[in-house]
């Protein structure tokens, strides 16, 4: 539907198929069915030149492209979003790892990086990191030269620990956080959710786009649009409720005495 007529296309029409004067044809324009998108497709074949002036056949064309290609290309671009909101959810975890309770964690120094030969390098790649009790930390480097680099770069991370180093492995006590550095913890948790949010809302954006780009320009109908819309942002509301309930569980563990 949708692809029009003129006089001369009509009269071209008739008499190639006479047996169509029951079809109501007006003068000018007429709207025409798929099947006679076909039938004009054959006297063009027959005759040797076209009774569908190329703009309109271009028309008719898009009207009658198959959408099922489309669909899959839907498709494909919903499970994009949905493995993107995965690792988004996945450096979530990892950043809230960074954030200390009060207990010895080694993941506490994953986001902390030292000058490594002119390369600023994350410190669980140059050294062992345990956790001899429940509240110390020890670094062992794999370079002992590296050793002076790590422990500034420990003391600059603005995670408020003071190393001891006795010349071969670096010794961290982890203090009992005070009441106005549990606050602290508690906005860093917020901070750290919200951009976790804000990449999930992205990606649900570029996802609605492309679908959208898809529908107008004729590759998908609106039915469909709105059914691959609709996974995405059944997606986007999946992950942002992980992302509360991953930060209010590291919330819980920061005020936990």
């Amino acid at each position: 539907s949708g692809c029009y007529w003129g006089g001369a296309e009509t009269f071209a029409f008739k008499q190639y198929f006479p047996r169509s004067e029951g079809v109501q044809i007006a003068p000018l324009t007429m709207k025409i069915s798929s099947a006679f998108i076909a039938a004009s497709a054959i006297v063009s074949t027959v005759s040797g030149f076209s009774t569908v002036s190329p703009l309109r056949r271009s028309k008719c064309a898009a009207a009658t492209r198959p959408l099922h290609m489309s669909v899959e290309e839907m498709e494909m671009v919903t499970l994009d979003c949905e493995e993107r909101m995965d690792k988004t959810m996945s450096n979530l975890a990892d950043n809230l790892l960074t954030i200390r309770t009060g207990r010895a964690n080694a993941n506490m120094l994953d986001r902390v990086e030292a000058d490594y030969y002119g390369a600023m390098t994350p410190i669980n790649q140059m050294a062992t990191i345990s956790v001899p009790s429940s509240q110390q930390l020890q670094i062992s480097p794999f370079d002992k030269s590296s050793l002076v680099d790590i422990e500034k770069a420990i003391i600059y991370s603005g995670l408020g620990f003071t190393p001891n180093n006795d010349g071969n492995v670096l010794r961290i006590n982890i203090p009992q956080l005070t009441e106005d550095r549990r606050k602290e913890l508690l906005k860093q948790c917020k901070s750290i959710g919200e951009e976790a949010k804000v990449a999930i809302r992205n990606i649900r954006r570029d996802g609605v786009d492309s679908i959208k780009k898809m529908e107008k320009a004729g590759d998908l109908g609106e039915d469909q649009a709105l059914d691959g819309i609709d996974e995405i942002q059944k997606a986007t509301d999946k992950h942002v409720k992980q992302v509360d309930e991953s930060v209010s569980k590291k919330e819980k563990e920061v005020t936990t005495l």
